[in-house]
């Protein structure tokens, strides 16, 4: 259990990348006051809580009512964490994210939308949290425990948006590109393992 515990909490910590929410959370929300600011990180947080928790519950028996089997689901899913890990190691995911965030800017209700999803509750995020799901079937306890580190993630992304400001001037531009290549080699690696079990579960 606590080999799944550290597991599940660097997948989700590599794919919800808390830390490089933070600039994009500054852009989406410039010249606004601090007040609003705040509810604004809080409602994005409860957002995706939602999301991620919700499909942590149901994501098995979705599975099950599209006929898609949970080793098939394993391979697609660490092909997209890899191709996000692609991204974060040759320095394409901040733009693609930027850039997304940009033309979404005006949008009402940017607690929700880009903020909760995608840009926390990304496909990303959700494909890891079936595949870690899925190895807890028929155990409520490991269930319980990765709605809990769901919970973690998400208030670590609330405090990133609390303090962003600060957490951008200490990184700096060079210390977030050289953070987010070290988690995205960690997430291809994670990525590999995913298909690698899949196509083991297949032949088996």
């Amino acid at each position: 259990m606590l080999q799944f515990l550290i597991g599940a909490f660097v997948t989700l910590f590599v794919v919800i990348d808390p830390i490089g929410l933070g600039p994009i959370f500054i852009g989406l929300t410039a010249g606004m006051d601090q007040s609003l600011r705040r509810r604004i990180g809080a409602e994005a947080s409860l957002v995706a809580f939602g999301v991620l928790a919700g499909t942590a519950l149901i994501g098995g028996w979705l599975l099950a009512q599209l006929g898609i089997s949970l080793a098939a689901f394993r391979i697609a899913g660490g092909l997209l964490l890899f191709a996000i890990a692609f991204e974060m190691v040759f320095d394409r995911r901040q733009k693609r994210k930027t850039d997304d965030a940009a033309e979404m800017e005006r949008a009402s209700g940017i607690a929700a939308f880009p903020l909760g999803i995608p840009l926390i509750a990304g496909p990303g995020a959700i494909t890891a949290v079936l595949l870690l799901s899925g190895r807890m079937i028929g155990n409520p306890l490991g269930l319980v425990l990765l709605i809990g580190v769901i919970a973690v993630m998400i208030f670590g992304a609330f405090l990133v948006f609390r303090s962003a400001a600060w957490l951008e001037r200490l990184l700096g531009k060079s210390g977030q590109a050289v953070f987010a290549r070290l988690l995205g080699v960690l997430l291809a690696a994670l990525a590999v393992q995913y298909v690698a079990d899949g196509i083991l579960s297949l032949r088996g």
